[in-house]
């Protein structure tokens, strides 16, 4: 973009490096340090986001997010949002709230001072700390009044045993970069992840007491750019068991638009998608996989990969809506008394347009965001975004190093089927 400014600029040149072709399988595991976790709070066209997801004993399912979304020169808008939702019942609490006076970080309290893993608004306060406990690794403490009918009180942990993540060591690890020029790139993309954690509290909803013990992970995102610009799609999954003592499946998928790719404008719609699995209460795998357009990916470094299935026109959002989809892992064991590799794969019917199954809510995008990030994004005339949400009982199948799943003996594989409950998003952002 900006570059071409400067210099002449090959319109084949290469605009795009993802950062699941930055590393070799052995080598996606990157050490998370404590300022990849820092609100950055940076101007310009830039989204960031911190999120909760959480799996309740009794099968709820629990979000809390907080966004920042810079717009140029203008002051940047924070929303925090939650969703609730019961399978059992059908009951579902989506709430969407701009806030007040965001601090990041906030004000030293009784002596205590915080960083920026910490921030506060008037509508909520979250508070990150180290643990004194050696079961626990740290913990954010989540406060937050969004109306007289929902109030949350959440303590959220990370496990001393598993690690957070981000893909690829180093202050480049975790970054996908947009532009001809990598040291000064028109944009960005990064992710970095607690895998598996514990929560505690409750939330109290019109009135009513939900228990809000569960497991769950968190995750820190950046678009370094618009975010029309940065993907056309993105797939997510997150499945959580408490059999096999504890296991969570993670992935995150973005496809680049025609813009970005390879060879220059026209030759987008990479694919780039990173993951990991937690077996035993144990992170057993990271996994990355870039798919180039044109080419067949034979998965022999490794897969990572989210698939649509049974495709049909959905006359309300005028895409075409997956009536199934796929979810493939499969990388180097991190286990060290497990030498091999840990595979898995998780299947979803999501039913038709007119018998959906799973599905808590289609997002109109549009209809959600302040008005003024909605002008600035400038999508296409006749473009709107939706996300579809499915949540609901699911199995993964897992291949593994029989260390990895505590079965008998020590040589080759074993195989476990495990049930537990996945929350889904698949997004059409144009």
């Amino acid at each position: 973009m900006f570059s071409s400014f400067f210099g002449v600029t090959d319109p084949k040149a290469l605009n795009f490096r993802p950062v699941t072709s930055a590393f070799p399988p052995n080598e996606l595991f990157g050490t998370l340090e404590p300022k990849d976790t820092e609100w950055a709070c940076a101007r310009g066209f830039i989204t960031e986001t911190h999120i909760w997801y959480n799996v309740l004993e009794d099968g709820t399912f629990l979000m809390c997010q907080v966004i920042h979304s810079s717009i140029g020169l203008w002051s940047p808008t924070i929303q925090f949002t939650c969703k609730v939702y019961k399978p059992q019942s059908g009951e579902h609490e989506w709430r969407s709230v701009s806030v007040s006076n965001f601090t990041c970080p906030p004000p030293a309290s009784s002596g205590v001072t915080y960083d920026k893993r910490s921030c506060k608004a008037d509508e909520f306060t979250i508070i990150h700390k180290d643990s004194t406990d050696p079961a626990i690794a740290e913990s954010y403490n989540i406060r937050a009044n969004l109306g007289q009918d929902l109030q949350i009180s959440l303590v959220v942990s990370r496990p001393s045993a598993i690690p957070g993540w981000k893909l690829g060591n180093g202050p480049k690890g975790g970054f996908s970069y947009y532009g001809t020029d990598e040291a000064k790139p028109d944009g960005y993309v990064v992710h970095h992840f607690w895998p598996r954690t514990t929560c505690t509290g409750h939330v109290v909803l019109k009135g009513q007491a939900l228990n809000a013990t569960g497991s769950g992970m968190f995750v820190h995102a950046i678009q370094g750019m618009r975010p029309n610009l940065i993907a056309s799609r993105w797939n997510f999954a997150y499945f959580s068991s408490e059999e096999q003592g504890g296991v969570s499946a993670i992935q995150m998928e973005f496809t680049t638009t025609p813009a970005h790719g390879k060879n220059g404008a026209g030759s987008g719609g990479v694919k780039v998608n990173i993951g990991s699995l937690v077996v035993g209460g144990k992170l057993a795998s990271v996994t990355g996989e870039t798919i180039w357009p044109g080419e067949v990916p034979d998965g022999a470094n490794g897969l990572s990969r989210a698939t649509h299935l049974n495709l049909f026109h959905d006359k309300d959002t005028g895409y075409e809506a997956p009536g199934g989809l796929t979810f493939q892992w499969a990388g180097p064991s991190l286990v060290p008394e497990a030498k091999g590799n840990v595979k898995a794969d998780l299947q979803l019917d999501v039913g038709t347009y007119y018998a959906p199954k799973g599905l808590v809510q289609k997002v109109d995008v549009l209809a959600e965001i302040p008005y003024v990030i909605k002008m600035a994004v400038n999508y296409v005339a006749g473009t709107k975004p939706y996300i579809y949400q499915y949540y609901c009982p699911a199995k993964l199948n897992i291949t593994a190093p029989k260390a990895v799943l505590e079965a008998n003996g020590t040589e080759g594989d074993a195989k476990s089927t495990v049930s537990g409950f996945v929350f889904s998003e698949a997004s059409f952002v144009s």
